[in-house]
């Protein structure tokens, strides 16, 4: 990618994984559908079953060759959130409420400026915690045992 690409790529992104979208230019124009990644190194994201193309596999060692239809990447620009009260195509703002915590909103002609919610696939890790402490892990006893006292000041480095 050229410094002029890169210029131009997507620094705040509103479009999240798991936003129910409208597709506004293309073959697919006007259908809806469910974010399934975001490339933002291309500014591209991949929605769930829309911009199906054929693609020609050739045979290797491992997998079978043929001609698969798969989804291909639509640029961000050519879809919109969908509005959760109105149910049309809205831009997505951003708003802070009375708590201090951020909220997108849909905002845009028509917009009923309600709160668009995180979608809940992103609160699902995709590698999972680990359950078992590894090699290079802190044994819990040292973690927990206290080893500096502010009252005496015992357990201070000397500087």
């Amino acid at each position: 990618m050229g410094w002029k690409a890169a210029e131009k790529l997507i620094r705040h992104w509103k479009i999240l994984r798991g936003d129910n979208v409208m597709i506004i230019r293309g073959k697919d124009k006007g259908e809806t559908g469910i974010i399934k990644r975001v490339v933002r190194s291309q500014n591209r994201v991949i929605v769930e079953g829309k911009n199906l193309v054929k693609k020609h596999i050739k045979q290797g060692p491992g997998h079978e060759g043929g001609i698969f239809t798969v989804e291909a990447p639509l640029h961000a620009s050519n879809v919109q959130v969908l509005d959760p009260v109105t149910g049309k195509p809205c831009k997505v703002g951003v708003k802070y409420l009375e708590d201090g915590t951020k909220v997108r909103v849909s905002r845009g002609i028509g917009a009923s400026g309600s709160i668009i919610p995180r979608p809940e696939i992103l609160k699902i890790r995709t590698t999972p915690r680990p359950t078992v402490a590894g090699p290079k892990d802190t044994p819990m006893d040292l973690v927990l045992q206290k080893t500096y006292d502010p009252k005496t000041g015992v357990g201070m480095p000397d500087l």
